[in-house]
Parts: C-alpha cells; structure tokens; sequence
C-alpha cells in the first residue's frame, strides 16, 4: 500500500522558517516527481514546489528564493524548507506523486497527482 506521510508543520512567526518533510513507505521509491502542494479553505488547491527524479526543481512564484525543495533517496523522503514565511503561507501543506513542467512566466504546471499524505498544518501569524 503506498503511502506519503507529511510532518514539520506548526506555528510559526512572520519571518521565521519550519521544514516540511514528506516520507513515503510502503512502495519502492519509484516516481517521477514529488510535489508539495498547500490549500486553504474555500480556496483551490496551489502547487508550490516540485521536484523531478532528476533532482529539477520548480517553484510558484510567489515562494522563489523562499523555499528550497530536495529529496533524498535513501531515506525516501522529499523536504520543503520554507524560510522568510508571511501570513500567506499559511495553509495545509500537503504532498503527491505527480509528474511536474516548467510553465511560462517562471512557475510550473503539475498532472495527475496521487498518492496524497494527510496533510500538515502551517500556520504564520504573530
């Protein structure tokens, strides 16, 4: 059974950073990429970070020389650290299975994404 299990989130103040890690287990760490995704309530699901098998990262825009995303085969996992973090950040932070291409203007479109974790909490507030 394939399961991703997200962890690191909590409160955290504006300007400070939390480090979101994404473990799988239960397959063999085949993918073609891991994406980091965040919703808020009432608002559409948004990809935030992606990372090919290769070790290509993209990012959204608004997160670009914030976060950093990186994998690690060996222990199967795939971290989002998250720095300089504002009020809107704030949001489920969730991770997938997916496949991810860079888009126009600096940003990345992502298909098909599975294997969902159930999600860790951030919030940014002072």
């Amino acid at each position: 059974q394939v399961q991703l299990v997200e962890s690191g989130g909590g409160l955290v103040q504006p300007g400070g950073s939390l480090r979101l890690s994404c473990e799988a287990s239960g397959f063999a760490w085949n993918y073609l990429a891991i994406g980091w995704f965040r919703q808020v309530p009432g608002k559409e699901r948004e990809g935030v970070s992606c990372i090919k098998k290769d070790g290509t990262a993209y990012y959204v825009p608004s997160v670009k020389g914030r976060f950093t995303i990186s994998s690690d085969d060996a222990k199967k996992t795939v971290d989002l650290q998250m720095n300089t973090l504002n009020p809107d950040d704030t949001a489920t932070y969730y991770c997938a299975r997916t496949e991810c291409f860079a888009s126009p203007g600096g940003s990345f479109f992502y298909t098909s994404p599975t294997d969902w974790g159930q999600g860790t909490q951030v919030t940014v507030s002072s």
